[in-house]
C-alpha cells in the first residue's frame, strides 16, 4: 500500500508545520508534496524528509511573492502535482492542498486547520476590508473563481479531520462533507521544553509578525506599562514593529529549540493577543510550566482551562476585548496570583503527540477499506 502526504507549502514555521512533522510520524517513509519549500524556511527536520515540490517553486521566491501569485500560477501547480499512485493521501491543509490529483481509488484523509480563508472568510484580511469600487469587484471576482476550485476539489475527501469543534463546523458549513468530521486536537511536543525553578522578569510573545497575530497590539500596551517583554519571530511586519518597540521589548529572531525552550521555561506568562483556529504556542507555555494570558476565543476555549478562582487547577486568565486595556487588567490580576508549573505541565501531556499520532494511526487503519 503506497502512502504520501501533502501540505500547502513549506515555507515559514508555523502550527500547520508543526502538525505535519506529527501526522508524519504515522508513515515516515512517505514522501511530502508540496507547492513550494524553502529549507530555510521553515523547520529543520523537513531536511530527512522526502520532499516533492511543484513547479511553483521557481517563482515563490518568498512567502508574499508565493501569496500574490498563487491565483492563478499556484493552484495550476497544485493541480499538476500527480497522486495517482498512492493508495492512502493525507493532506494538511489551510488553502491549496486538497488541488492535487488523486486516483478514483484512493482514500483521501483531510486534516483540515480551516477551510479556506481567504475564500469563505474574505472579510478577515486587511487587504479585502480595505478594498473598494473596482478593487473589491476583481477581488470578488478571484474569490468566486477560487471558491469553485475549492469546493471541487472538497468533494475527493474521504474524510476531513478537524482541530476543534469550532473548526468541526466551519469545515462542515463550507464543505458539507458525507461523513461526519473527526476532530483530533493537535499535539504539543511537551518532551522540547522544561520547567525552570528560576522565572525572570519578562512576559513572552511567540509569534509570526502578521497583522492578525495582533503582536503590535502587545508592544503597544507594553509601550505603556513599562513592563519587560520578550518578542520571539518574524515575519512581513517585523520592520514595523521594531520601530514602534520601546527599550523595555526586546526581539529574538532564529533561536534553537533549547534555546526557544529556556525563553519559554523563565517567562512570567505567555501573552496570546490573537483569535487562532487553535494555537500550539500556549500549550507550549504550560509545558514549560508557564501560564497564558489570552484573548478569549477561538482554540484557546478547547485548550486551556481558565482562572475563575482556583489558580492551582488553571492554565490562563482569559480577557474578552483586544485592547491595551483588557490586556493591562488582565496582568494586573496575574501579577497577584501562583499559577502551579507542576499542574501546568501534566495539562500540556493531555495533549502528546503519541495520543495524536495513535488515534491518527487507528482511525486510518479503521477506515481505509471501507466504501
Amino acid at each position: 500500500m503506497k502512502i504520501a502526504y501533502v501540505h500547502d507549502d513549506l515555507m515559514r514555521r508555523g502550527g500547520a508545520e508543526r502538525v505535519l512533522l506529527s501526522l508524519h510520524k504515522i508513515y515516515p517513509e512517505a514522501p511530502i508534496y508540496t507547492l513550494a519549500y524553502k529549507k530555510d524556511k521553515t523547520y529543520p527536520e523537513f531536511r530527512k524528509k522526502i520532499i516533492k515540490k511543484s513547479w511553483f517553486q521557481t517563482l515563490a521566491l518568498n512567502e508574499t511573492i508565493m501569496k500574490w501569485l498563487f491565483y492563478p500560477f499556484g493552484v495550476w501547480a497544485m493541480k499538476s502535482l500527480d497522486l495517482t499512485e498512492y493508495d492512502i493521501v493525507i493532506i494538511s491543509t489551510t488553502f491549496g492542498g486538497k488541488y492535487v490529483k488523486v486516483s478514483s481509488h484512493a482514500k483521501v484523509y483531510t486534516y483540515c486547520y480551516t477551510p479556506f480563508r481567504l475564500v469563505w472568510r474574505p472579510d478577515s484580511y486587511t487587504i479585502y476590508e480595505n478594498s473598494r469600487g473596482l478593487s473589491r469587484t476583481f477581488l470578488n471576482w478571484i474569490i468566486g473563481r477560487l471558491k469553485k476550485i475549492d469546493m471541487k476539489a472538497a468533494n475527493r475527501t474521504d474524510y476531513f479531520l478537524a482541530m476543534t469543534e469550532p473548526m468541526r463546523k466551519r469545515i462542515v458549513e463550507a464543505y458539507n462533507p458525507e461523513r461526519d468530521v473527526q476532530i483530533f486536537n493537535p499535539p504539543v511536543d511537551f518532551s522540547r521544553f522544561h520547567v525552570s525553578d528560576k522565572i525572570e522578569e519578562y512576559y513572552l510573545v511567540v509569534s509570526r509578525f502578521e497583522p492578525y497575530k495582533k503582536v503590535d497590539l502587545v508592544i503597544e500596551t507594553f509601550n505603556k506599562n513599562g513592563k519587560q517583554l520578550v518578542v520571539v519571530g518574524g515575519g512581513s511586519q517585523e520592520k514595523y514593529l521594531k520601530q514602534i518597540a520601546k527599550s523595555n521589548i526586546t526581539f529574538k529572531h532564529g533561536l534553537s529549540q533549547s534555546q526557544l525552550a529556556e525563553v519559554y521555561a523563565k517567562c512570567k506568562a505567555l501573552i496570546f493577543p490573537q483569535y487562532e483556529d487553535y494555537g500550539l504556542t500556549p500549550l507550549e507555555a504550560n509545558a514549560s510550566g508557564r501560564p497564558v494570558i489570552a484573548f478569549r476565543g477561538g482554540g484557546i476555549l478547547d485548550t486551556m482551562i481558565e482562572y475563575t478562582g482556583d489558580v492551582k487547577s488553571s492554565t490562563a486568565i482569559l480577557f474578552d476585548d483586544q485592547s491595551t486595556k483588557s490586556i493591562n487588567e488582565a496582568l494586573d490580576i496575574f501579577e497577584n496570583l501562583n499559577f502551579d508549573p507542576i499542574f501546568l505541565r501534566k495539562h500540556a501531556e493531555s495533549f502528546s503527540e503519541s495520543r495524536f499520532t495513535s488515534s491518527i494511526a487507528n482511525f486510518i487503519n479503521n477506515t481505509k477499506d471501507l466504501k
